[in-house]
């Protein structure tokens, strides 16, 4: 009872100083959801679309991936672009880095890794689709009319689902409405940042168990021998649709239990509710099953690559 106590507070510590820096990075992010002008998304479907994919994607908010998706369906972009904005995306990692004081030292690596393999991976399977003579047709973003959706919010969560409804719930538990000032720019990234919280101290308690139970330098030489296997482990878990695979993944980066590679990889992998609003197609279920199987592999790929020379916190 006594070390569960211990345990129990030294993830309690770890957990609680980073709750209002969350809080602000949720209030800033739906800052910018509301009032970034997204109506000329056309921008997506010329020739820089992978790079402008892949940049959108590092935004930390859950709206961009289910986007991507949504317009691939429709043919407003390419494969590739859908790539991009997938592998760019880090959901909570950035925010999680951020707020944990020395972590943000591994923000500006993680982004340009992430925005350089995006922009790379977008063009290199454009280029391969054409190479092979299948030629992607790109159709016109319908331009929305006075009075019609053009913010992040309003366009990618309301006018591209297929439920046209207001109120729309994703994985990372926040609902995405309007309503009042209050409820945007209050509530919400409140709840939001306790659920966060509550995946951050869950983490923070398994690692500090582990840890205890078989010793700090003991845990590190294992993680240390098994790094190579660390890959396959880390983009399973960025597979999972849901805010608290990229909390697992940073988590473990920050206390060292994972690589830079490894987290790399798994947040690569992880590309929030995307891959799910694809799968809703079930007539194209090989194309999709085809596409998480592509993203697994050459996020492990990423992982092994990094894991040569490997960096830890």
């Amino acid at each position: 009872m006594k070390h569960f106590l211990e345990i129990l507070t030294h993830a309690f510590k770890d957990t609680w100083p980073l709750a209002p820096w969350i809080l602000l990075f949720y209030i800033v992010i739906q800052l910018i959801e509301s009032k970034v002008d997204l109506q000329k998304a056309t921008r997506f479907t010329g020739s820089m679309g992978p790079a402008i994919g892949a940049a959108t994607g590092l935004i930390p908010q859950c709206g961009f991936s289910v986007m991507a998706a949504k317009l691939f369906e429709r043919k407003y972009i390419t494969l590739g672009t859908l790539l991009a904005i997938f592998f760019a995306t880090s959901d909570e990692a950035f925010i999680i880095m951020l707020s944990s004081g020395t972590g943000a030292e591994w923000v500006l690596p993680m982004m340009a890794v992430k925005i350089g393999i995006g922009i790379a991976l977008g063009y290199a399977v454009d280029g391969v689709m054409r190479l092979v003579g299948h030629r992607q047709v790109c159709v016109q973003i319908p331009q929305t009319s006075a009075g019609e959706p053009t913010t992040t919010k309003e366009i990618f969560m309301q006018m591209y689902m297929d439920d046209r409804s207001v109120e729309a719930n994703c994985s990372c538990g926040q609902t995405h409405a309007t309503g009042s000032a209050w409820a945007k720019y209050g509530l919400y990234p409140l709840l939001h940042t306790l659920q966060v919280l509550a995946f951050i101290f869950l983490v923070n308690f398994a690692l500090t168990a582990i840890v205890h139970e078989i010793g700090e330098d003991k845990f590190i030489a294992f993680m240390h021998r098994n790094r190579f296997l660390q890959p396959f482990i880390g983009c399973a878990i960025g597979l999972i649709p849901n805010c608290a695979s990229s909390v697992v993944l940073t988590e473990a980066f920050l206390n060292g239990a994972i690589t830079f590679g490894t987290c790399a990889a798994g947040l690569c992998a992880n590309a929030g509710m995307g891959y799910v609003v694809l799968l809703k197609n079930v007539r194209r279920w090989k194309r999709n099953v085809g596409l998480i199987a592509f993203s697994y592999f050459v996020s492990v790929v990423i992982g092994l690559l990094f894991n040569l020379f490997p960096l830890t916190v």
